[in-house]
């Protein structure tokens, strides 16, 4: 209960000393004969002194036990919702619930009944709460499944974790992806749990360790959660940090607005140690990396919304030739950016910004020099081009028009948010439509800023993945017989296949576009780089990905050839590709392959990346491709033998997944 006590009391508190109300006072007033009196209320009572009973007062309330004046207004019986709160219309809610002002609850998400969210929550799409009480300012991810816990003020719960029943995650920490927090355990403030990893006992002490700043593909996170303005400044500060004072480096950007104020908050960093910026705006990627070895500056960066998850943003680092920054360098930056370890430059030596004109046309020249111009005029082909509203700077279709092709444009105004993959297979298929009835030599569908691209042919049937790399090597290679190639370790042997035809080296690399980026620009007599993955290199005009200049080199190799895209695709090798994705933690990662290594040939082994088992004497190879950027682990097999493909991959499939379960018990039982 509570006590109501006169001023006079205190008076038999003594000085500096505990002292207990029920224990002691209460006896030596009874002694001095002192009033005392009680009274038995038919109210709710119930004391909070546990975190058992802070969870019940919550439900009692939400179950009308007690009498309250809710904040929110009660939308539906048992449902409040506070102001300015969207909720998306596949969101199922169960009363009684409480949500909060400011809050983004979205789709497919399932509140069940008894669930308490404070303000400006965000629940991502396909997430689970079972009666949680979730604190402001929470973010919690998609797929995630909270059980009758408490999520303190400002903590993320990212991707499919789990935080289990009567579990307490405290302010400002983080739950990284597919992470568990087993029940009753508590997690003190501004802790890090990290990804796959299962909690079972309280993290009180210490924090852990921060992860990397670089992933697979530079620096990547959740868009306004992970890439902040706060961030962003700190990191231009860190990477300019590690450049000599007075250095200049180029930032270019996709036309998003969160890329517009990533990109800025970048520059302020830069500036503020003495960084010089040759701001490029709204720009296609393979015209800032075609103009950054010709403008002699330091390196560049190039901000945009990730290719692959519309909800990322996505930061890469070039050098001075236009390449990928490498893991020295990139551990540079980190360690400037984890220590703090950034100059401040002085009133006179803040960074400068210039906006440099006539980039694209030093683009389009270089792009002249590597193309028969007559040819192309010559072959009056007609190509539709869909933008899929998201490319920056794109210059092709002027080009192309000036070479006398016709290039018939789709979809090329700038959205300022990402197109879901739904809906740009939906566009695909209308491409497919528009180049049949234009009677078109093909159609293409470029993303990622300029970068990749998919194929339509003359009948209107997509071309990708692996018969997009296989066509663009066998193009390359009756262009350019007895050169050499370089593809990803995980592309398909088709590749070799087609090379032998031509009598044409191939060079495997890891799976990350800079193994890619370098591999093209370091050996000698490369014709193309990458794959349909990643988009294709072309390294005499610079050493990136560009969807721009393959469409320009396929109409002059077409025209050249006397072919069409069916019929180049007609002739490829008849190889049988297969992949799978499996769920595996980080902590079982490394184990993972170091056991495939073990218990296999080491005459049948190839290391470049993952392990790859090949089959002597034969095209025939599973790979298996630990994830750099997910607690994720990828098969693949490749064989001219559809049954052996699918055999090797159940087998497979079966025995990582058991080595997965064995690791976990492990771990479990050394808890």
């Amino acid at each position: 209960g509570a006590y109501i006590l006169e001023p006079e009391v205190l008076e038999y508190l003594p000085a500096n000393t505990e002292s207990d109300f029920s224990k002691d006072l209460f006896p030596l007033l009874l002694a001095k004969g002192e009033p005392m009196y009680g009274y038995i209320a038919k109210g709710y009572w119930c004391d909070v002194g546990h975190l058992d009973a802070y969870r019940e007062a919550q439900y009692h309330a939400l179950e009308r036990k007690v009498k309250l004046d809710f904040p929110y207004k009660e939308e539906s019986p048992g449902v409040w919702i506070g102001q300015n709160t969207y909720i998306d219309p596949t969101a199922k809610i169960e009363p009684p619930v409480v949500i909060g002002d400011n809050c983004r609850i979205g789709a497919r998400v399932h509140i069940e009944p008894g669930t308490v969210i404070g303000d400006k929550v965000t629940i991502g799409a396909d997430a689970n709460l079972k009666r949680p009480i979730v604190w402001n300012g929470a973010i919690i991810g998609e797929e995630a499944q909270l059980s009758a816990c408490v999520i303190s003020r400002g903590t993320r719960v990212d991707r499919r974790a789990h935080v289990l029943e009567a579990a307490v995650v405290g302010s400002l920490s983080t739950v990284g992806e597919e992470a568990q927090i087993s029940p009753g355990v508590r997690v003190w403030p501004s802790k890090k749990i990290d990804s796959g990893a299962i909690l079972n006992i309280n993290l009180i002490w210490g924090n852990t360790a921060q992860r990397n700043l670089f992933g697979q593909r530079g620096v990547q996170g959740l868009a306004n959660i992970d890439i902040t303005p706060e961030f962003a400044v700190k990191l231009g500060a860190a990477y300019g940090s590690t450049l000599k004072p007075g250095s200049r480096v180029t930032v270019s950007r996709d036309q998003r607005n969160i890329s517009r104020m990533v990109t800025r908050s970048l520059i302020a960093g830069l500036m503020s140690v003495g960084i010089n910026i040759q701001n490029l705006d709204a720009t296609a990627i393979p015209i800032a990396r075609t103009v950054i070895p010709r403008m002699g500056v330091a390196g560049g960066i190039h901000v945009r919304v990730h290719p692959d998850r519309p909800d990322y943003i996505l930061i890469e680092f070039m050098d001075a030739k236009g390449i990928n920054i490498s893991k020295a360098q990139e551990k540079k930056i980190e360690g400037a950016y984890f220590k703090e370890d950034m100059r401040r430059s002085l009133i006179h030596e803040i960074g400068d910004v210039a906006y440099p004109s006539q980039v694209a046309d030093e683009y389009c020249t270089a792009f002249e020099k590597l193309l028969h111009i007559d040819t192309l005029r010559n072959s009056r082909a007609k190509v539709v081009i869909d933008y899929v509203y998201a490319v920056s700077g794109a210059v092709l279709p002027q080009m192309l028009d000036k070479f006398g092709a016709d290039a018939v444009v789709l979809n090329a105004s700038l959205n300022k948010t990402a197109m879901s993959a739904t809906d740009r297979e939906t566009l695909l298929t209308q491409l497919g439509h528009v180049v049949e009835a234009l009677k078109a030599n093909f159609g293409v569908q470029v993303s990622a800023n300029g970068e990749q691209l998919i194929l339509v042919d003359e009948s209107g049937i997509p071309i990708r993945g692996e018969m997009l790399t296989a066509l663009m090597v066998d193009m390359m290679l009756t262009s350019c017989p007895r050169g050499t190639v370089v593809v990803p370790v995980h592309a398909s042997s088709a590749v070799e296949q087609i090379a032998r035809r031509h009598d044409a080296k191939v060079i495997r690399t890891k799976a990350n576009p800079t193994a890619l980026m370098e591999a093209s620009y370091k050996n000698a007599n490369v014709v193309l780089g990458g794959s349909a993955d990643t988009g294709f290199i072309f390294p005499q005009l610079h050493p990136g990905f560009d969807a721009m200049f393959c469409i320009a080199k396929l109409i002059e190799m077409l025209t050249i050839q006397e072919r069409s895209l069916a019929s180049v695709r007609a002739e490829l090798p008849r190889v049988i590709h297969k992949s799978h994705v499996i769920r595996c933690p980080w902590t079982a990662k490394g184990a993972l392959m170091r056991h495939l290594v073990e218990t296999h040939p080491a005459q049948n082994l190839e290391l470049i990346d993952g392990v790859k088992i090949c089959q002597q004497y034969d095209d025939s190879w599973v790979l298996v491709l630990p994830d750099a950027s997910e607690p994720l682990v990828h098969l693949y097999a490749n064989s001219n033998d559809r049954d052996w493909v699918d055999e090797t991959l159940r087998n497979y499939r079966a025995r990582v997944q058991a080595f997965v379960e064995r690791e976990q018990e492990q771990v479990v039982a050394e808890v």
